[in-house]
C-alpha cells in the first residue's frame, strides 16, 4: 500500500470512526462545537465562532441563541464594539459538554474492552500520539 493509499485509509476510517462515534451524542453537533470552541479558547464574539466554524453569522447567531435559551451560554455586550456580542460558556453549558464527552468516551471505552484483544487495545494505546504528530501540511 502506497503511503497515498495509507492516507485514503485512514481518512475513511477516521471519518466512519468520528460519525459512528457521534451517532449517539444527544447534543446536536453544532452546538457541541459551539460549546467546544468556548470552553477551549474563552468568550468571543459571534462573527469569530462563525469563523471558526466555517458558517455565516446569521447561522451561527440562531444556534448562539438556542445555546442561550437552553441557559449553555450567556451573552454580553462587546467592551469596545456595541454593535458586537460576546458569548461566554456557563456552569451548565459547561457541564453539559463534559456529560456529552463523557458519554461518547463511554461508548468508544465499552468497544475497546469487548470489542478489542490485548495487542489490538496496545495499538490503540498509541493511536492518539501518532495522530498528533499527522498533521497534514499546506
Amino acid at each position: 500500500m502506497s503511503d497515498v493509499e495509507l492516507a485514503e485509509a485512514l481518512r475513511v476510517a477516521i471519518g466512519d470512526f468520528v460519525r459512528r462515534a457521534r451517532a449517539g451524542d444527544r447534543m446536536p453537533a453544532g452546538q457541541a462545537a459551539v460549546l467546544g470552541h468556548l470552553d477551549r479558547a474563552g468568550a468571543v464574539s459571534i462573527a469569530e465562532l462563525a469563523r471558526r466554524e466555517q458558517v455565516r453569522h446569521q447561522s451561527m447567531t440562531r444556534t448562539v441563541h438556542l445555546l442561550h435559551d437552553q441557559g449553555f451560554v450567556a451573552l454580553k455586550p462587546h467592551e469596545t464594539d456595541r454593535r458586537q456580542v460576546v458569548v461566554e460558556i456557563s456552569d451548565e453549558g459547561r457541564a453539559a459538554l463534559a456529560g456529552e464527552r463523557r458519554h461518547r468516551a463511554a461508548g468508544i471505552a465499552e468497544a475497546i474492552q469487548h470489542d478489542l484483544d490485548e495487542g489490538e487495545r496496545e495499538v490503540v494505546r498509541r493511536i492518539p500520539e501518532i495522530l498528533a504528530k499527522l498533521q497534514p501540511r499546506q
